[in-house]
C-alpha cells in the first residue's frame, strides 16, 4: 500500500491502460475466434468431401456413398454462400474482368490516384505519414511497365492495402510509420526494404491467406477502434500478433490543484497528431489530477482470408 501511495499516479495510469489493452485484446479474441471457428468448419467440410471420393477408402463407390457425398457438396455449397458476408472479397485496384483486363497503363494510373487519395485521405483524418509516402508501393509508384505476370496480383494488394489504411484512419491513428506487404513482383527487388515483409501467401483448398504488418503509433483507446474497425469489417481479417512498446519520452505525469477544471490538450499548440494526451480526474474534495496517457508504438501481424471461388 505504501508503494502505490507514493506512486499513485503511476499505479492509475497503469490501470487505465491494462484495461484498454484488455478492451483492444476482447476486440482482437472475437474477430479470431469467429474467423477461426469458420476456417475449421470449412475445412472439416472439405476433409469430409474428400473422404468421401477417395477410391482408395471408398473402392465400390456405391450409391449411399454417392449420396452421402452429394449431400456433403450441398451443404458445402450453401455454407460457402452463407459465409460470403464475413469472407467479402477486397475489390482490387483497377480491377480485372476478361473484357478489361489489368495493363501496365490502367495500373500506373490506378496506383498514382490511390496513392494520392490516401495521402489526402491521412491529412483530412490528421494522421501523420512519412513525407510523400508510397504505401508500400515506392517500387512501382514511378514505372510505366512492370513485371509480367504481376499486374493482377499487385492490383489485388493495392486494394487491400488502402482497405487496411483506412481502417487505420478511421480509428483515430496517430501516426501510421509504414505498412509493409509480401513480394510478388520483380520490381519489389528496387524497393526499399522498410516496405516488405519475409512472409508470402499461402494457397490451400478452402481459402487463400495473405499476410501484412501494419507500424503505428496511438493512444490506448484509438487501439481499441482500431481492433474493432477490423471486427466489423465485412472482409476477413485475422491479428495474428499485436506487439505494444511505449514511444520514448513521453512518460511524464502531472498533477494540478485546479477544481473542476477537464482538460484534453496536447504539448504546445496543439499539435498534430498529439504526442501527449492529458485526462483530468477529480474527486471528491476538489483536487484534479491530470494523468498523461502514454503514446504507444504498436505493430500489427494482419492476415487476410479469401475463400477460393468454386470450381
Amino acid at each position: 500500500m505504501a508503494w502505490i501511495k507514493r506512486n499513485l499516479l503511476f499505479f492509475i495510469g497503469g490501470v487505465v491502460a491494462v484495461g484498454l489493452l484488455g478492451t483492444a485484446g476482447y476486440y482482437n479474441y472475437t474477430s479470431w475466434s469467429r474467423n477461426s471457428d469458420m476456417l475449421d468448419k470449412l475445412k472439416e467440410l472439405y476433409g469430409t468431401l474428400s473422404a468421401l471420393y477417395d477410391p482408395q477408402s471408398n473402392p465400390g463407390k456405391d450409391n449411399i456413398k454417392i449420396q452421402q457425398a452429394n449431400d456433403q457438396t450441398k451443404q458445402l455449397n450453401d455454407w460457402l454462400d452463407q459465409s460470403k458476408t464475413w469472407f467479402a472479397p477486397i475489390p482490387a485496384i483497377p480491377q480485372s474482368t476478361p473484357a478489361n483486363p489489368v495493363t501496365s497503363e490502367t495500373f500506373a494510373a490506378a496506383l498514382r490516384r490511390a496513392i494520392d487519395g490516401l495521402q489526402h485521405e491521412a491529412e483530412a483524418a490528421n494522421v501523420q505519414i512519412p513525407p510523400d509516402y508510397g504505401f508500400s508501393f515506392e517500387a512501382e509508384r514511378s514505372l510505366v511497365k512492370f513485371s509480367p505476370g504481376s499486374l493482377d496480383v499487385l492490383a489485388v494488394q493495392l486494394g487491400e492495402v488502402k482497405t487496411i489504411s483506412e481502417i487505420l484512419f478511421a480509428g483515430g491513428v496517430n501516426e501510421l510509420d509504414n505498412i509493409q506487404r509480401a513480394r510478388v513482383s520483380a520490381d519489389d527487388a528496387n524497393g526499399p526494404q522498410g516496405d516488405y515483409i519475409n512472409d508470402q501467401t499461402t494457397t490451400s483448398d478452402p481459402a487463400v491467406i495473405t499476410p501484412y504488418v501494419v507500424n503505428f503509433q496511438s493512444f490506448g483507446p484509438e487501439i481499441a477502434r482500431i481492433f474493432a474497425g477490423f471486427a466489423a469489417s465485412p472482409h476477413c481479417f485475422v491479428i495474428k500478433s499485436i506487439n505494444v512498446q511505449p514511444t520514448s519520452g513521453n512518460n511524464q505525469q502531472v498533477s494540478m490543484n485546479q477544481p473542476g477544471q477537464r482538460m484534453m490538450r496536447g504539448r504546445g499548440e496543439f499539435p498534430s497528431p498529439l504526442q501527449n494526451q492529458e485526462v483530468a480526474l477529480t474527486d471528491k474534495s476538489g483536487l484534479t489530477t491530470v494523468l498523461k496517457e502514454q503514446l504507444l508504438r504498436v505493430s500489427l501481424e494482419v492476415e487476410i482470408v479469401k475463400l477460393q471461388p468454386k470450381n
